[in-house]
């Protein structure tokens, strides 16, 4: 590490403690009339109070005035005027983001996420999973994409060991990823510290998003400045050195202005040979409110996120070579799962993340709302890796177990975006039809570069034949642009050096229309211009390419009862030639036609009562137009490739009874190959790491008012490693457990187990030989402080 990042980050330190300093001192010295409603007990898991409200008494007709009555009203007011009128309750800042969302421990009543306005559930014809504030302090998983496999239909893809990717629905994406409704589409890991709630949609969502999103996307819903009173600060320790900080400090300043700030740090090393993390991020946020009916809110973040990269196992090499018909396994050298296939020195994926943020909100109390949001990101993000990878058997582990080939290279990807959002909801009659008209526009500029460089071993060749049973390389690596090198297809590319912009302008419209208590139908469809550019810096050659698409969606909704709805829904998706990262244009691409998402589901949702929610669907989604690379023609593709999931998804979250939490989950997944996307990704395959049974289950329990305990299980069929069906990752079973203690009205603490067994499994993968293994029995100790 050099002198210049380590001042570099004592830096950073020393204004994360300065600004958290800040935070505590200046609200501490308002008054405390301006303080808000006392934080609720950490802890206690119950049901929250009901509230009945008597109807307004009917006002009573004036009586004729006689003098009897004028003597007796004066002697009732003098009697008042000695009395001393109570104090007005103080009229709160605004209203809590659970209050407004009807969240109460697991279960969440509503979400603005689908709809772009504030929905109930059970209104929403899309399957649609909200893991909330308490369920991820619960688990306390470091990882967001650990937090999803509590999610049906959702599988964790290894990412190259540098990134959050996940496969929803047989769909893989790094991109899908979203931050209160906008595009956070970078490759890099995220952390739930500033998170108020995880969202996670199923199936096409283009005419709420835009492009991409054909299997599912992520949205992460940041905590606020909404005025209520929080000083909360932790303390983590456990497994593998970890040591993580945290502070959520805000309240109300006035009437008018509200703060928050959300702050931590985390260093640990890992279950993994030469393995390490060191993270931090600073959020603080402000909410204006000029007048009862409008509101500003600004946020800003400061995100760093340095760790190994970690590109797991190769497979185990057979003679003559695995096929779908003889798939074979991942490899771990003597069966021990924290060898590492890497550099300790060479190993890194490093991402600062810069992100401001403004949100108009204005009600004109006529029917119409809007809401105008403003997003800018500012993605610096770089990593490095020796892998297996190589040779003819592709980094596999020869069959006699004496060999296993590396590979080297570096990659540049930083990004610049900036999206503005308007959005429009009128409620209206027309005739005996209630409509909730939603309409608006997104405006968005992406801009970046992408360089790689290939590393170059002291053999002078970009491999390096190690031992498997002592694979880790200490030796130097030259990284070299232009390098010459032949990919997994026989195909001679140089390097990426790619400069590149998208400019984005879309509309859409969508209109809810009851026709009766119950009976809704949804109508819409979005336009989506994509206008992109880009330089191959190598040929200093500008391509351009521009599409022009329309994404329909259709539902209908049937409510027997008003807790309870029963959903068809079609709706399509599309992502342009140019991919998930869109990095780059090539001749080949220039021609492509976008890959088309169709998605067609039938589903139910119940609150069962009025804190658990029931919700399962069946759906078709097809995919078409994916490229397959031209053998005779390098660069060139067809779009005939395609694939169809078709699955059974079904889930109950919230309280069972008062001191009874869950979140339970199922599904069941064919995702298959229908058209070949390359000599070996056949018709009848099954898609990449998704298994065909799922099931989840966590379950809270408060036994006292002092201790609450927790169990959760999951189970994840077996899989494959790539779609080509030739290494078989088997089925596992995990178990996770945790305690809770609320020692008094400031302190609590809570123990978390995961992988309680200590089960070895193969949690995830990129490609037949980038196999991550499962993290062993991993301990967190927490303290939590609220005052």
């Amino acid at each position: 590490m050099t002198s210049r990042t380590q001042a570099h980050r004592r830096t950073v330190l020393l204004a994360l403690l300065t600004a958290s300093y800040l935070a505590l001192s200046v609200p501490l010295a308002t008054s405390a009339a301006q303080a808000q409603s006392a934080p609720s007990q950490a802890g206690a898991s119950s049901l929250p109070p009901v509230t009945v409200t008597p109807p307004a008494t009917q006002r009573r007709r004036s009586a004729p005035s006689t003098s009897r009555n004028t003597a007796a009203a004066r002697g009732r007011r003098t009697q008042s005027a000695r009395r001393i009128a109570p104090a007005a309750a103080a009229k709160p800042f605004a209203e809590s983001q659970d209050a407004r969302t009807g969240t109460s421990g697991y279960f969440a009543n509503s979400t603005s996420v689908a709809t772009r306005t504030n929905t109930a559930i059970v209104n929403i014809p899309q399957s649609l999973n909200v893991i909330t504030r308490e369920l991820i302090r619960d688990q306390n998983y470091q990882s967001l994409t650990d937090v999803t496999r509590y999610v049906p239909g959702v599988a964790v893809h290894q990412g190259e060991g540098n990134r959050d990717e996940l496969v929803i629905r047989g769909v893989d994406s790094s991109a899908n990823f979203f931050v209160n409704g906008f595009r956070d589409d970078v490759q890099y890991f995220r952390d739930m510290y500033n998170a108020q709630s995880i969202e996670v949609l199923k199936g096409p969502s283009a005419l709420t998003f835009g492009r991409g999103a054909g299997g599912g996307l992520l949205n992460r819903t940041l905590k606020e400045a909404d005025g209520n009173r929080i000083y909360e600060a932790t303390a983590q320790t456990g497994s593998w050195g970890d040591r993580r900080v945290s502070l959520d400090a805000g309240q109300a300043i006035n009437d008018n202005v509200a703060a928050r700030l959300n702050v931590f740090y985390e260093g640990a090393d890992a279950f993994r040979d030469f393995n390490h993390l060191e993270r931090y991020g600073i959020n603080p946020t402000v909410t204006l409110k000029p007048d009862d009916n409008t509101k500003i809110k600004l946020s800003y973040e400061y995100f760093h996120d340095e760790r190994t990269a970690d590109r797991g196992n190769p497979s185990q090499g057979l003679p003559g070579g695995a096929t779908r018909f003889n798939p074979t396994t991942p490899f771990a050298p003597n069966g021990d799962f924290s060898t590492f296939f890497g550099s300790p020195s060479l190993n890194t994926a490093q991402a600062t993340v810069q992100t401001g943020m403004a949100i108009i909100e204005h009600d004109f109390e006529n029917g119409l709302t809007v809401r105008n949001g403003t997003f800018a990101a500012d993605y610096q993000k770089f990593y490095q890796n020796v892998y297996p990878t190589g040779g003819p058997l592709a980094g596999a582990v020869n069959p006699a177990d004496t060999a296993v080939n590396l590979g080297a290279y570096q990659h540049t990807t930083n990004r610049d975006n900036v999206f503005n959002q308007t959005d429009f909801t009128y409620k209206t009659w027309t005739g005996p039809l209630f409509h909730t008209v939603g309409f608006g526009t997104e405006f968005g500029r992406q801009t970046g570069v992408d360089i790689r460089n290939t590393g170059v071993f002291p053999n002078g060749t970009n491999t390096i034949v190690q031992n498997p049973f002592a694979p880790t390389y200490f030796g130097p690596v030259t990284f070299l642009h232009h390098f010459t090198g032949t990919n997994t297809d026989g195909v001679t590319t140089p390097d990426s050096n790619s400069r590149y912009a998208l400019n984005i302008q879309s509309g859409y419209v969508r209109d809810t229309i009851e026709i009766s208590r119950a009976v809704q139908i949804i109508a819409g469809a979005r336009f989506d211009r994509y206008d992109m550019s880009a330089t191959d810096m190598n040929t200093n050659i500008n391509r351009n390419r521009v599409d022009n698409l329309v994404s329909p969606q259709g539902a209908l909704i049937i409510k027997p009862i008003d807790s309870m709805s029963v959903y068809t829904a079609y709706s399509v998706s599309f992502l342009p030639a140019s991919g998930d990262q869109f990095s780059a244009l090539n001749d080949g691409t220039l021609i492509l036609q976008p890959q088309r998402f169709e998605n067609v589901e039938l589903g139910m949702k119940w609150n069962v009562n009025p804190k658990l929610l029931f919700s399962t669907a069946v759906y078709n989604l097809n995919r078409t137009n994916q490229p397959i690379a031209d053998g005779n023609n390098p660069g060139f593709f067809f779009p005939s490739g395609s694939t169809l999931t078709r699955g059974v998804e079904a889930s109950l979250t919230g309280y069972v009874t008062a001191q009874w939490q869950s979140s339970l989950a199922y599904a069941y997944t064919d995702a298959k190959i229908t058209g070949a996307t390359s000599a070996t990704v056949a018709p009848g395959n099954r898609v990449q790491l998704v298994p065909y049974n799922q099931f989840a289950w966590w379950n809270k329990y408060q036994f006292t008012p002092m201790w609450a305990a927790a169990l959760g299980v999951i189970y994840f069929g077996d899989s494959f490693a790539s779609s080509d069906d030739t290494v078989r990752l088997p089925s596992f079973v995990r178990f996770d457990a945790a305690i809770y203690a609320k020692i008094d009205e400031t302190w609590s603490a809570q123990l978390n187990v995961e992988n309680i067994f200590d089960k070895g499994y193969w949690a995830s993968a990129d490609g037949n030989n980038n196999i991550s293994p499962g993290q062993g029995r991993t301990v967190r100790l927490m303290a939590r402080a609220r005052f």
